[in-house]
Protein backbone atom coordinates (compact mmCIF):
# COMPACT_ATOMS: atom_id res chain seq x y z
CA UNK A 1 0.00 0.00 0.00
CA UNK A 2 2.65 2.62 0.86
CA UNK A 3 4.46 2.01 -2.09
CA UNK A 4 1.39 2.05 -4.44
CA UNK A 5 0.82 5.14 -2.33
CA UNK A 6 4.56 6.98 -3.10
CA UNK A 7 3.98 5.80 -7.11
CA UNK A 8 0.78 7.57 -7.31
CA UNK A 9 1.94 10.49 -5.57
CA UNK A 10 4.55 11.30 -8.09
CA UNK A 11 1.56 12.26 -10.38
CA UNK A 12 0.82 16.01 -10.94
CA UNK A 13 -2.28 17.59 -11.56
CA UNK A 14 -2.74 21.40 -12.15
CA UNK A 15 -6.17 22.20 -10.89
CA UNK A 16 -7.65 26.09 -12.29
CA UNK A 17 -10.03 27.34 -10.14
CA UNK A 18 -9.06 24.52 -7.33
CA UNK A 19 -9.96 27.67 -4.41
CA UNK A 20 -13.62 27.62 -5.17
CA UNK A 21 -16.87 26.37 -3.65
CA UNK A 22 -16.19 23.19 -6.20
CA UNK A 23 -12.56 23.10 -6.32
CA UNK A 24 -12.07 22.10 -2.67
CA UNK A 25 -14.15 19.41 -3.21
CA UNK A 26 -12.23 18.39 -6.36
CA UNK A 27 -8.85 18.66 -4.81
CA UNK A 28 -10.12 16.59 -1.87
CA UNK A 29 -11.13 13.98 -3.91
CA UNK A 30 -7.81 14.07 -6.21
CA UNK A 31 -6.05 13.76 -2.93
CA UNK A 32 -7.51 11.15 -1.93
CA UNK A 33 -6.71 9.34 -5.25
CA UNK A 34 -2.88 10.06 -4.60
CA UNK A 35 -2.27 12.63 -6.75
CA UNK A 36 -0.27 15.49 -6.18
CA UNK A 37 -1.83 18.77 -6.33
CA UNK A 38 -0.85 22.29 -7.45
CA UNK A 39 -4.07 24.50 -7.23
CA UNK A 40 -4.12 27.60 -9.80
CA UNK A 41 -5.53 30.52 -8.77
CA UNK A 42 -5.25 34.32 -8.84
CA UNK A 43 -4.65 34.88 -4.85
CA UNK A 44 -2.79 31.70 -3.93
CA UNK A 45 -2.78 33.35 -0.16
CA UNK A 46 -6.48 32.41 0.09
CA UNK A 47 -6.02 28.52 -1.50
CA UNK A 48 -3.56 27.77 2.08
CA UNK A 49 -6.92 26.57 3.78
CA UNK A 50 -6.92 23.55 0.73
CA UNK A 51 -3.42 21.91 2.31
CA UNK A 52 -4.87 20.25 4.86
CA UNK A 53 -6.81 18.53 2.74
CA UNK A 54 -4.09 15.84 1.61
CA UNK A 55 -0.97 14.74 3.19
CA UNK A 56 2.17 16.72 3.97
CA UNK A 57 3.63 18.75 0.65
CA UNK A 58 0.52 17.18 -1.73
CA UNK A 59 -1.19 20.49 -2.02
CA UNK A 60 0.27 23.39 -3.00
CA UNK A 61 -1.19 27.28 -4.63
CA UNK A 62 0.22 28.78 -7.20
CA UNK A 63 -0.91 32.01 -8.93
CA UNK A 64 -2.48 31.99 -12.39
CA UNK A 65 -4.96 33.87 -14.15
CA UNK A 66 -6.76 32.42 -17.25
CA UNK A 67 -6.46 35.44 -19.08
CA UNK A 68 -2.94 35.64 -19.13
CA UNK A 69 -1.19 32.44 -20.95
CA UNK A 70 2.25 33.03 -19.24
CA UNK A 71 0.90 32.60 -16.01
CA UNK A 72 -0.82 29.00 -17.27
CA UNK A 73 2.04 28.29 -18.93
CA UNK A 74 4.37 27.95 -15.89
CA UNK A 75 1.22 26.77 -13.83
CA UNK A 76 1.43 23.91 -16.37
CA UNK A 77 5.05 23.06 -15.92
CA UNK A 78 5.64 19.28 -15.56
CA UNK A 79 1.85 18.42 -14.70
CA UNK A 80 0.23 15.52 -16.04
CA UNK A 81 -3.17 16.28 -15.98
CA UNK A 82 -4.84 19.23 -15.79
CA UNK A 83 -8.37 20.87 -14.70
CA UNK A 84 -10.39 23.86 -15.56
CA UNK A 85 -13.36 24.50 -12.91
CA UNK A 86 -13.38 28.42 -13.48
CA UNK A 87 -16.75 30.14 -13.85
CA UNK A 88 -18.47 33.01 -12.66
CA UNK A 89 -22.64 34.13 -12.57
CA UNK A 90 -22.32 37.15 -12.56
CA UNK A 91 -19.98 39.52 -15.09
CA UNK A 92 -17.78 42.40 -12.87
CA UNK A 93 -15.29 44.34 -15.07
CA UNK A 94 -13.22 42.94 -17.08
CA UNK A 95 -14.19 39.58 -15.68
CA UNK A 96 -16.42 38.94 -18.16
CA UNK A 97 -18.23 35.76 -19.74
CA UNK A 98 -16.23 35.29 -22.89
CA UNK A 99 -12.92 36.17 -21.02
CA UNK A 100 -13.36 33.68 -18.24
CA UNK A 101 -15.57 31.05 -20.34
CA UNK A 102 -14.41 31.20 -23.57
CA UNK A 103 -11.03 33.11 -23.84
CA UNK A 104 -10.08 31.74 -20.32
CA UNK A 105 -10.68 27.72 -21.23
CA UNK A 106 -9.24 28.39 -24.93
CA UNK A 107 -6.01 29.60 -22.92
CA UNK A 108 -6.03 26.41 -20.87
CA UNK A 109 -6.74 23.86 -23.22
CA UNK A 110 -4.33 25.44 -25.99
CA UNK A 111 -1.43 25.75 -23.04
CA UNK A 112 -2.27 22.13 -21.50
CA UNK A 113 -1.91 21.06 -25.62
CA UNK A 114 1.09 22.93 -25.91
CA UNK A 115 2.88 20.96 -22.58
CA UNK A 116 1.76 17.78 -24.15
CA UNK A 117 -0.76 17.32 -21.86
CA UNK A 118 -3.76 14.73 -22.78
CA UNK A 119 -5.76 14.63 -19.58
CA UNK A 120 -7.79 17.47 -19.54
CA UNK A 121 -11.43 17.84 -17.32
CA UNK A 122 -13.29 21.11 -18.53
CA UNK A 123 -16.46 21.71 -16.22
CA UNK A 124 -19.17 23.77 -17.99
CA UNK A 125 -22.84 23.71 -16.86
CA UNK A 126 -26.09 21.83 -18.43
CA UNK A 127 -27.58 24.38 -21.10
CA UNK A 128 -24.35 25.06 -22.91
CA UNK A 129 -25.91 26.25 -25.92
CA UNK A 130 -24.31 28.29 -29.07
CA UNK A 131 -27.80 29.74 -29.98
CA UNK A 132 -28.69 30.30 -26.37
CA UNK A 133 -30.35 34.04 -25.78
CA UNK A 134 -28.19 33.67 -22.07
CA UNK A 135 -24.66 34.95 -22.54
CA UNK A 136 -23.53 32.56 -19.38
CA UNK A 137 -24.92 29.37 -21.63
CA UNK A 138 -23.65 30.77 -25.04
CA UNK A 139 -20.10 31.29 -23.34
CA UNK A 140 -20.09 27.75 -21.60
CA UNK A 141 -21.07 26.56 -25.30
CA UNK A 142 -18.52 28.39 -26.78
CA UNK A 143 -15.50 27.34 -24.20
CA UNK A 144 -16.59 23.92 -25.06
CA UNK A 145 -15.60 24.59 -29.03
CA UNK A 146 -12.39 25.85 -28.03
CA UNK A 147 -11.39 22.94 -25.20
CA UNK A 148 -12.37 20.47 -27.87
CA UNK A 149 -10.80 22.03 -30.80
CA UNK A 150 -7.28 22.41 -28.90
CA UNK A 151 -7.56 18.56 -27.42
CA UNK A 152 -10.45 16.72 -29.12
CA UNK A 153 -9.68 14.02 -25.97
CA UNK A 154 -11.14 16.35 -23.22
CA UNK A 155 -13.38 15.19 -21.01
CA UNK A 156 -16.73 17.70 -20.91
CA UNK A 157 -18.58 17.87 -17.10
CA UNK A 158 -22.17 20.01 -17.71
CA UNK A 159 -23.54 19.75 -13.89
CA UNK A 160 -26.69 21.39 -12.90
CA UNK A 161 -27.15 23.54 -9.77
CA UNK A 162 -24.45 22.59 -7.64
CA UNK A 163 -25.44 22.10 -3.67
CA UNK A 164 -22.93 22.00 -0.98
CA UNK A 165 -22.52 23.58 2.72
CA UNK A 166 -21.21 26.85 1.09
CA UNK A 167 -23.17 27.16 -2.38
CA UNK A 168 -24.75 30.03 -3.70
CA UNK A 169 -28.02 28.41 -4.38
CA UNK A 170 -29.72 27.22 -1.59
CA UNK A 171 -28.14 28.98 0.65
CA UNK A 172 -28.88 32.63 -1.33
CA UNK A 173 -32.61 31.87 -1.14
CA UNK A 174 -32.44 30.86 2.51
CA UNK A 175 -30.65 34.08 3.39
CA UNK A 176 -33.49 35.59 1.19
CA UNK A 177 -36.06 34.52 3.02
CA UNK A 178 -34.99 35.11 6.30
CA UNK A 179 -34.83 39.29 5.45
CA UNK A 180 -37.56 39.45 2.74
CA UNK A 181 -41.10 39.69 3.00
CA UNK A 182 -41.71 37.17 0.21
CA UNK A 183 -39.81 35.32 -2.81
CA UNK A 184 -39.83 35.27 -6.25
CA UNK A 185 -40.83 32.99 -8.53
CA UNK A 186 -39.56 34.29 -11.93
CA UNK A 187 -41.32 32.51 -14.72
CA UNK A 188 -44.61 31.42 -12.53
CA UNK A 189 -41.07 29.08 -10.86
CA UNK A 190 -41.89 26.51 -13.56
CA UNK A 191 -38.36 25.85 -14.54
CA UNK A 192 -37.49 22.51 -13.46
CA UNK A 193 -33.44 22.04 -12.02
CA UNK A 194 -31.61 18.55 -11.32
CA UNK A 195 -29.72 20.10 -8.03
CA UNK A 196 -26.15 17.77 -7.84
CA UNK A 197 -23.75 17.30 -4.76
CA UNK A 198 -20.24 18.79 -5.28
CA UNK A 199 -18.59 15.82 -3.84
CA UNK A 200 -20.07 14.02 -6.45
CA UNK A 201 -18.90 16.42 -9.36
CA UNK A 202 -15.70 15.91 -7.70
CA UNK A 203 -15.61 12.28 -7.88
CA UNK A 204 -15.98 12.09 -11.58
CA UNK A 205 -13.31 14.96 -11.86
CA UNK A 206 -11.23 12.21 -10.18
CA UNK A 207 -12.27 9.11 -12.60
CA UNK A 208 -11.91 11.04 -15.53
CA UNK A 209 -8.57 11.18 -15.22
CA UNK A 210 -7.96 7.42 -14.45
CA UNK A 211 -9.59 7.08 -17.64
CA UNK A 212 -13.04 5.20 -17.02
CA UNK A 213 -14.96 8.16 -18.76
CA UNK A 214 -15.03 8.05 -22.34
CA UNK A 215 -12.23 9.96 -24.41
CA UNK A 216 -13.41 13.41 -25.68
CA UNK A 217 -17.27 12.48 -23.96
CA UNK A 218 -19.72 15.41 -22.88
CA UNK A 219 -21.20 14.18 -19.69
CA UNK A 220 -24.44 15.59 -18.00
CA UNK A 221 -24.32 15.39 -14.02
CA UNK A 222 -27.67 15.79 -12.30
CA UNK A 223 -28.81 14.54 -8.70
CA UNK A 224 -31.23 12.21 -7.94
CA UNK A 225 -34.62 14.40 -7.56
CA UNK A 226 -35.84 17.25 -10.90
CA UNK A 227 -37.66 19.96 -9.30
CA UNK A 228 -39.59 23.04 -10.03
CA UNK A 229 -38.11 26.72 -8.63
CA UNK A 230 -41.54 26.66 -7.43
CA UNK A 231 -40.88 22.99 -5.36
CA UNK A 232 -37.67 24.19 -4.57
CA UNK A 233 -38.77 27.73 -3.05
CA UNK A 234 -41.29 25.40 -0.78
CA UNK A 235 -38.74 23.05 0.52
CA UNK A 236 -36.29 26.38 1.24
CA UNK A 237 -38.83 27.60 3.27
CA UNK A 238 -39.90 24.38 5.26
CA UNK A 239 -36.76 23.62 5.71
CA UNK A 240 -36.06 26.87 7.40
CA UNK A 241 -39.13 27.24 9.25
CA UNK A 242 -39.72 30.38 7.19
CA UNK A 243 -43.33 31.40 5.99
CA UNK A 244 -43.27 33.34 3.26
CA UNK A 245 -45.27 34.22 0.22
CA UNK A 246 -44.28 32.78 -3.35
CA UNK A 247 -44.93 35.64 -5.56
CA UNK A 248 -44.94 34.69 -9.70
CA UNK A 249 -43.03 37.28 -11.65
CA UNK A 250 -43.46 36.87 -15.43
CA UNK A 251 -39.71 37.08 -17.80
CA UNK A 252 -40.85 40.15 -18.99
CA UNK A 253 -40.89 42.39 -15.48
CA UNK A 254 -38.21 39.62 -14.08
CA UNK A 255 -36.00 41.26 -16.90
CA UNK A 256 -36.69 44.96 -15.89
CA UNK A 257 -36.23 44.24 -12.29
CA UNK A 258 -33.31 42.27 -13.36
CA UNK A 259 -31.92 45.67 -15.59
CA UNK A 260 -32.74 47.86 -12.06
CA UNK A 261 -30.51 45.52 -10.07
CA UNK A 262 -27.48 45.69 -12.33
CA UNK A 263 -27.98 49.84 -12.07
CA UNK A 264 -27.98 49.61 -8.16
CA UNK A 265 -24.78 47.38 -8.06
CA UNK A 266 -23.10 49.79 -10.24
CA UNK A 267 -23.96 52.67 -8.87
CA UNK A 268 -23.53 51.27 -5.26
CA UNK A 269 -19.79 50.39 -6.62
CA UNK A 270 -20.89 46.62 -5.45
CA UNK A 271 -21.97 47.48 -2.34
CA UNK A 272 -25.68 45.96 -3.30
CA UNK A 273 -25.89 42.70 -1.27
CA UNK A 274 -25.62 39.47 -3.79
CA UNK A 275 -28.34 37.96 -1.88
CA UNK A 276 -30.71 40.50 -3.67
CA UNK A 277 -28.72 41.00 -7.07
CA UNK A 278 -30.18 39.66 -10.33
CA UNK A 279 -29.39 39.74 -13.96
CA UNK A 280 -31.30 40.06 -16.96
CA UNK A 281 -29.25 37.10 -18.28
CA UNK A 282 -29.86 34.88 -14.89
CA UNK A 283 -33.39 35.69 -15.63
CA UNK A 284 -32.61 34.09 -19.42
CA UNK A 285 -31.00 31.29 -17.89
CA UNK A 286 -34.70 30.42 -16.01
CA UNK A 287 -36.47 30.15 -19.44
CA UNK A 288 -34.82 26.68 -20.02
CA UNK A 289 -35.13 23.80 -17.75
CA UNK A 290 -31.77 22.69 -16.37
CA UNK A 291 -31.86 19.03 -16.60
CA UNK A 292 -29.83 15.68 -18.04
CA UNK A 293 -30.76 15.24 -20.95
CA UNK A 294 -32.65 12.15 -22.36
CA UNK A 295 -29.56 11.29 -24.51
CA UNK A 296 -27.17 11.55 -22.05
CA UNK A 297 -29.10 9.13 -20.11
CA UNK A 298 -29.40 6.87 -22.85
CA UNK A 299 -25.90 6.67 -23.69
CA UNK A 300 -24.55 6.49 -19.95
CA UNK A 301 -23.10 10.01 -19.88
CA UNK A 302 -24.51 10.54 -16.48
CA UNK A 303 -23.78 9.44 -12.86
CA UNK A 304 -25.46 6.58 -12.67
CA UNK A 305 -23.82 5.61 -16.11
CA UNK A 306 -20.30 5.83 -14.09
CA UNK A 307 -21.67 3.52 -11.31
CA UNK A 308 -22.32 6.91 -8.80
CA UNK A 309 -25.15 7.28 -7.09
CA UNK A 310 -26.51 10.68 -6.43
CA UNK A 311 -26.65 12.30 -3.27
CA UNK A 312 -30.33 13.43 -2.44
CA UNK A 313 -30.43 17.37 -1.90
CA UNK A 314 -33.43 16.65 0.22
CA UNK A 315 -31.04 14.52 2.44
CA UNK A 316 -28.23 17.24 2.44
CA UNK A 317 -29.03 20.95 2.16
CA UNK A 318 -31.19 20.51 5.44
CA UNK A 319 -28.31 19.94 7.46
CA UNK A 320 -26.73 23.20 6.35
CA UNK A 321 -29.75 25.61 6.18
CA UNK A 322 -30.87 25.02 9.56
CA UNK A 323 -28.94 28.04 10.85
CA UNK A 324 -31.25 29.92 8.85
CA UNK A 325 -33.45 29.21 11.45
CA UNK A 326 -34.78 31.77 13.65
CA UNK A 327 -33.12 30.61 16.29
CA UNK A 328 -30.66 28.27 13.93
CA UNK A 329 -29.75 24.75 15.45
CA UNK A 330 -31.60 25.57 18.73
CA UNK A 331 -34.31 25.81 16.89
CA UNK A 332 -37.40 23.64 19.37
CA UNK A 333 -38.85 20.52 17.37
CA UNK A 334 -41.95 21.27 15.86
CA UNK A 335 -44.60 19.00 17.05
CA UNK A 336 -46.36 16.74 14.59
Amino acid sequence: MIDDYAKRSERLVTVFGGSGFLGRHVVRALAERGWRVLVATRRPDLAQYLQPLGGVGQIHAVQANLRYPDSIKAALRKADAAINLVGILRQSGRQTFDAIHRLGAENAARAAAAAGIARFVHVSAIGADPSSSSLYAKSKAQGERAVRLALPGAVILRPSVVFGSEDEFFNRFAAMARLAPALPLIGGGHTKLQPVYAGDIAKVVALALDAPTKSGAVYELGGTEVRTMREIMAFILDVTERKRPLVAIPFGMAKLIGLASEIAMQLSFGLLPETFALTRDQVELLRRDNVVSDEAKAEGRTLAGLGITPESYETLVPTYLIRYRKFGRFTEPRSA
